[in-house]
């Protein structure tokens, strides 16, 4: 008698993906309960740390909080999380506030769980930790995931990066266009890819590569 075949394994989640639909959630922070929805119509800028009181997690709050008001001018709310405490939180940032004087003006969602850590895919579903996530998620006011980034513990992100990149994304939106290497606000963007030879034609002789509206 053969044996049976033994029962399929669970499927494990899949990570999020560009152009998915950004996972809902509500929880603790910093500044009270936090549901993702309550950001909607606006961008948001949702980044986790691998932990608070550690020296790049540190540096990369205070270029945030700095930058807020360069963030908030581009209509993106900025939503930090870890897998830490909610009193961890509290007391971190108040430690950054007495010893470097800077206020941390956006919430810091604490995940003890990792429900949300694993709903975005920034954790593998066996991991028993979160030392190594430091992910970034750029979405937009319909909640769709429109940009991702992931760095190692001991890389800080770039804060004058994702200022490009949002102000890219919502340039490109704006015109039905692309932005090149390097775009910054003011600079010309490019024309999506021709779709037939005669759209080609009309393009000149750099025709893949010309600016949107010529």
């Amino acid at each position: 008698m053969s044996e049976p075949y033994p029962a399929a394994a669970a499927a494990a989640p899949q990570p999020v993906r560009i152009d998915d639909l950004a996972p809902g959630f509500t929880a603790r922070s910093t500044q009270g309960e936090v549901s993702l929805s309550d950001h909607r119509g606006r961008w948001v800028f949702f980044f986790s740390h691998p932990g608070d009181f550690t020296p790049v997690c540190t540096s990369e709050f205070i270029a945030f909080a700095r930058a807020a008001d360069r963030f908030d001018a581009l209509g993106c709310d900025l939503l930090g999380l870890s897998v830490d405490s909610l009193y961890s939180h509290i007391a971190w940032l108040g430690d950054i506030e007495r010893t470097q004087g800077v206020t941390i003006p956006f919430p810091v969602i604490e995940d003890p769980s990792m429900a949300i850590a694993r709903a975005y895919g920034m954790l593998d579903p066996a991991a028993g930790g979160a030392a190594t996530v430091r992910a970034s998620y750029v979405i937009d006011p319909d909640g769709v995931i429109r940009a991702m980034s992931w760095y190692p513990m001991t890389v800080g992100r770039s804060v004058e990066e994702i200022l490009r990149l949002v102000a890219a994304l919502q340039a490109g939106d704006a015109r039905s266009a692309a932005t090149p290497e390097g775009w910054t606000p003011g600079e010309a963007l490019l024309a999506p890819a021709p779709l037939s030879v005669k759209e080609a034609r009309t393009r000149g002789e750099l025709w893949y590569m010309s600016e949107a509206g010529q």
